[in-house]
């Protein structure tokens, strides 16, 4: 927005009206997207100063601001709101502006910058936080290549896990061999279908268990299905072929899914990175250090590092 343009509003009112209102009473905000212009003043506060109608006092003002305001380009009057559109030339002035971004960015010494964006799971479709984050990361990197800077958009792709293996037997279990092809389906959202499967059919198993006396807490961890499921996860990690078969075939109808969808929002990516190439090496770091005593492990199994020193817990 044009910089002063409350103590202006305050000049033109007090000029008309006599009266000088505080700063407080100058209520600006976006124009909303079903009215004309780029900035809303909002009359109401003002309208008991002025001893005069809402539309009156908006229309006045407008016409006053139009013709003192070079920036201001026209206006509109929707009861007590006053719409101002600013100029084309006010626009393309703060476009020009713009161009000093490049030299208010902080770059590496080679003016080579990393931007990592999407990194979803491979278990399901990409819903709409996928999109926001598309759309964002990519529109960063843009901004920083026309700066003049050298960027590598990234995705790190969570290929692995246990999420991974409920839709993998969930597939085998209730999928009679559908395939995209066959199912009309694309192939992440394909999927995405059976990992839904399997959660209902976890849940079932769950109530079946409660009913019959198992606490809800160990139910949630005995239920045959997810047994199947981790036992599934720990033949994958053995590289058991038949396993690895099935996780390559239903990540490749994913793939296929997410480049879909990839090219109707128009982002793309010059590097991709796959947690299956790198767990192996995060999991010797945390062996490590779990040795040298930075990270513990509880009873059950699960590796903790403790920060409350840092202020965390």
């Amino acid at each position: 927005m044009i910089g002063g343009i409350e103590n202006k509003i305050c000049e033109v009112f007090q000029h008309e009206y006599g009266v000088l209102p505080e700063l407080k009473n100058i209520q600006i905000q976006q124009t909303r997207k079903e009215f004309e212009g780029d900035f809303t003043l909002v009359v109401f506060p003002l309208v008991r100063l002025a001893k005069k109608k809402p539309e009156e006092v908006g229309q006045r003002l407008g016409e006053l601001l139009v013709e003192q305001v070079t920036d201001i380009e026209k206006f509109n009057v929707v009861k007590g709101f006053l719409n101002i559109s600013l100029s084309v030339a006010y626009w393309l002035k703060w476009i020009s502006e713009l161009s000093a971004i490049e030299n208010r960015l902080d770059k590496t010494a080679n003016n080579e910058l990393m931007v990592e964006y999407s990194s979803p799971n491979t278990n399901k479709p990409l819903h709409l936080g996928h999109i926001r984050n598309n759309l964002l990361g990519y529109s960063v990197s843009e901004i920083l290549k026309a700066a003049g800077n050298t960027v590598h958009k990234t995705q790190i792709i969570n290929d692995r896990g246990i999420h991974i293996c409920k839709s993998m037997l969930a597939w085998q279990k209730f999928g009679n061999e559908e395939t995209p092809q066959s199912s009309g389906l694309k192939g992440d959202k394909l999927v995405g279908k059976y990992y839904v499967a399997f959660d209902k059919a976890f849940k079932d198993e769950i109530k079946e268990l409660v009913d019959s006396g198992m606490p809800e807490d160990e139910a949630k961890t005995k239920a045959p299905i997810l047994i199947e499921a981790q036992e599934m996860l720990k033949k994958w990690e053995a590289g058991d072929a038949e396993v690895v078969e099935l996780w390559k075939k239903m990540n490749a109808w994913v793939y296929e899914g997410f480049d879909d969808t990839y090219k109707r929002l128009g982002v793309d990516f010059d590097k991709l990175y796959y947690e299956s190439n790198t767990y192996l090496f995060g999991k010797e770091i945390v062996e490590k250090n779990i040795e040298n005593g930075i990270f513990y492990r509880k009873e059950d199994g699960s590796v903790w590092c403790d920060l409350t020193d840092d202020g965390l817990d």
